[in-house]
């Protein structure tokens, strides 16, 4: 299946980003609210937004994630901001959750290397999970972030930021597995080593869905499903929804080995980017997960065999001179039958000047004519 590219201009990467590559190369996740599309850098600080034009996605305003919620670490710790959804006038975003193995550098000694390769760090502000009032601004109609406003239906009551109760070293999602006997042992694992890694966050109502790139268990992935309630104006909590009163339900999905990318309702299915779980190049595939949203409401666990994931198309990686290049790794439905895909790593070919890029347009089933972007 041929895509349609559209351009995404950004503006120079800045501090408030948080000073390290530029935006383009390492777009993690994706969400259309209106005409805007909401989209995040997996090494930032920030949210990005962009604004539909007659010959692309430009106008971009960057929003420092400081500014709305309380991070650990602001200045130098990194949220991996792997998934990001918008519903009933709340962005919600997730940091990866994962741990993080030292890179090798080939500039230090053979004796330095390895033992780089050996240290595993925690960076605190990747355990976030949070929510942020999104709402239409009175005197621009720009879409918008808000700590604290009005509720755009019912001036009576207040939307707020909060992110999900914590601390530095781990939140109440994370406590909540240390006991599950699927993920216990891999949450000390980093998430490149097929270890816990959240990449995906898609929303129904008041259930949140996150998708795991790892681990992998024997070809299953797993998607958890989770839901919060208020403590305070700016700290969530999670509600038992799951067997034995646990906090979260798990699902598992046989995706041929791969690993969760991104998620993305579709009606009342969910779109599923599965790829690679490890740090290699391999098959990335589209699926659809038929009737998601309904019949999750319906129990406390599922197992979700092959037959019953549609697999919609496969998206080409980088290979040759392209390898570890174009990494499909967010997606957002642009219409009923349009899906945007966002890359990590893209290859030269798709970047112009310092900051733009071009993402991909695939025609879903249903829909005969061409896609509206152009």
């Amino acid at each position: 299946m041929k895509p349609i590219q559209v351009k995404l201009k950004f503006n120079a990467a800045t501090k408030d980003h948080g000073d390290r590559k530029p935006i383009r190369d390492g777009l993690s996740s994706i969400v259309k609210v209106g005409e805007y599309l909401w989209l995040a850098c997996d090494e930032g600080i920030s949210l990005e937004r962009l604004k539909k034009t007659d010959d692309g996605y430009h106008e971009h305003t960057l929003f420092k994630l400081s500014d709305y919620i309380t991070l650990s670490e602001e200045e130098i710790s990194e949220i991996d901001i792997e998934g990001i959804d918008f519903e009933n006038h709340y962005l919600w975003i997730t940091g990866s959750h994962g741990l993080k193995r030292k890179k090798p550098s080939e500039d230090d000694s053979v004796k330095k290397q390895i033992k780089h390769i050996a240290k595993v760090e925690a960076e605190p502000n990747r355990y976030l999970l949070a929510r942020i009032p999104l709402v239409k601004d009175d005197k621009t109609g720009e879409l918008v972030l808000c700590k604290s406003c009005p509720h755009p239906e019912d001036p009576d009551k207040k939307l707020t930021a909060a992110r999900l109760k914590g601390d530095a070293n781990s939140n109440e999602l994370m406590d909540a597995l240390k006991k599950d006997k699927h993920l216990k042992n891999f949450l000390k694992i980093p998430g490149k080593d097929n270890g816990f890694d959240i990449e995906g966050l898609a929303l129904d109502g008041s259930r949140i869905f996150l998708g795991l790139r790892g681990p992998v268990l024997r070809g299953w992935a797993i998607i958890l499903e989770i839901e919060t309630k208020e403590v305070d104006k700016q700290t969530i909590e999670l509600k038992s929804i799951g067997p034995k009163d646990k906090k979260y339900k798990k699902h598992f999905l046989y995706l041929a080995g791969m690993g969760i990318r991104e998620i993305t309702p579709a009606g009342k299915d969910l779109l599923v980017l599965a790829g690679p779980t490890m740090e290699l190049d391999g098959t990335i595939a589209v699926y659809r997960w038929k009737n998601a949203l309904a019949a999750t409401k319906e129990v406390k666990k599922s197992l979700v065999y092959e037959e019953q994931v549609e697999r919609v198309f496969d998206i080409p990686h980088g290979t040759g001179k392209d390898a570890g290049k174009d990494k499909a790794e967010g997606i957002t439905l642009i219409s009923e039958h349009e899906l945007l895909v966002v890359f990590d790593s893209p290859a030269e070919k798709r970047k112009s000047g310092k900051t733009d890029v071009v993402a991909d347009i695939y025609l879903l089933a249903g829909k005969n004519k061409k896609p509206s972007e152009k």
